[in-house]
């Protein structure tokens, strides 16, 4: 009797823990499921996320292709311009310059904002190292003065400054190119910096910016 006992208990303590083991191999199921199911998501979400990123940039590359190809509707051109430095103070066709004999010290350009008028001369070798230069007068539009100082503050190789002389308010220079817009908005701004930032018309890219005159 005591053994027949003894082999019910041991049965039964064998079938509980069979139970036992069967529960924790089916919850170890579940969770190796789940854990494959998020995996699976964030790899899904991680693959369109990078395909959408990826996208992305070469929309961006097109369209920077497209401004730097593209003429700049309603700009002025001029070819043919002297490089020479001189000491002296130089009286340009256009105003602001664009080109021509200048100072032998650029003017600061790297993503300086000037509030009181600048050299032309210092300015003019600015544009030499690829500058782009943002001038406005007493007419300009404050909106559009500070959203063009916040361009110009987050963009190596441009300056800005008044000039008050100039016949419009919102001027756009680089060598021998020159732009006027009625607002800081105009969509050829962006295009005008693009393309001409160090751009193909620069006769001494990679010059340097910075160490030159600040005022």
């Amino acid at each position: 009797m005591a053994s027949a006992k003894n082999q019910n208990s041991s049965a039964a303590r064998r079938a509980k823990l069979e139970e036992a083991r069967r529960k924790e191999r089916a919850r170890e199921r579940r969770s190796r499921i789940i854990t494959i199911t998020a995996a699976v998501v964030v790899l899904t979400g991680l693959v369109a996320g990078g395909g959408y990123l990826v996208s992305a940039a070469d929309e961006q590359d097109k369209a920077e292709e497209q401004a730097r190809t593209s003429p700049v509707t309603g700009e002025k051109s001029w070819g043919d311009l002297d490089q020479d430095h001189v000491q002296t103070p130089v009286d340009y066709p256009m105003n602001p310059p664009v080109g021509g004999d200048h100072s032998p010290v650029w003017m600061n350009c790297d993503a300086d904002v000037y509030t009181a008028a600048i050299p032309n001369e210092n300015a003019v070798h600015s544009l030499e190292h690829g500058a782009v230069w943002v001038t406005y007068n007493d007419k300009a539009k404050d909106a559009d003065v500070e959203a063009l100082s916040e361009r110009v503050a987050k963009t190596p190789y441009s300056l800005m400054s008044p000039v008050a002389g100039q016949k419009d308010p919102l001027m756009l220079s680089a060598w021998g190119k020159q732009l006027t817009v009625k607002s800081a908005t105009d969509a050829r701004v962006a295009q005008f910096f693009t393309k001409y930032v160090q751009g193909a018309q620069t006769p001494e890219p990679g010059a340097a910016c910075s160490g030159g005159v600040a005022k």
